[in-house]
């Protein structure tokens, strides 16, 4: 309503190097700050998410108490990126001397989700990042102490008085803020 003639272009980032946000391909970027992320770049805190699961509605592990044996036994779809070995849940994992049976592995929540609504597969996926997209399906706290992790929007430093990408960037703050208080 405020900008008819804005096009917003989402790209899935296959990587974790900010080379886009620097070269000026990407404008703006959601994301999780970590040591990878070039400490040049501005970043604010957008909300704060956690790991939850996801089956389908009738999925065999919905019937009963969901243990840590229950969870790592069945099939589950993974998301990695590029070059990635293994994720934070293998990690987690891996620590309390388990490890899950990964039957497809794709590169976004959402391929996830999709390939888990219809099969026997469970998707670990972010709660509130993918709260919309797993309406209808069941979600389950994992057996496992999962922690908490800050999404933030992270932009050069060149785009900071840019009136047009503080305008973006304060609409992305409203939404979650919005977004927030709903939940």
């Amino acid at each position: 309503e405020e900008a008819p003639r804005v096009r917003v272009r989402f790209l899935q980032k296959p990587e974790k190097d900010s080379k886009p946000l620097r070269e000026g391909s990407v404008d703006l970027e959601t994301g999780v700050v970590d040591q990878d992320t070039s400490p040049e770049l501005r970043t604010t805190t957008l909300f704060l998410d956690r790991f939850v699961g996801v089956a389908r509605g009738d999925h065999p592990l919905a019937r009963g108490r969901v243990t840590l044996a229950r969870y790592a036994s069945g099939r589950h779809v993974s998301i990695a990126r590029q070059g990635e070995q293994q994720s934070m849940i293998e990690e987690l994992l891996e620590s309390l001397g388990c490890k899950r049976n990964i039957a497809s592995v794709v590169g976004g929540f959402s391929a996830a989700i999709a390939l888990a609504r219809d099969s026997d597969l469970i998707a670990t996926v972010p709660d509130r990042h993918t709260e919309s997209l797993r309406r209808g399906m069941w979600s389950f706290r994992l057996p496992f102490a999962s922690p908490e992790f800050t999404v933030s929007m992270i932009w050069h430093p060149r785009m900071e008085a840019d009136a047009a990408h503080r305008w973006l960037r304060g609409c992305l703050r409203e939404v979650c803020r919005d977004r927030r208080r709903s939940n």
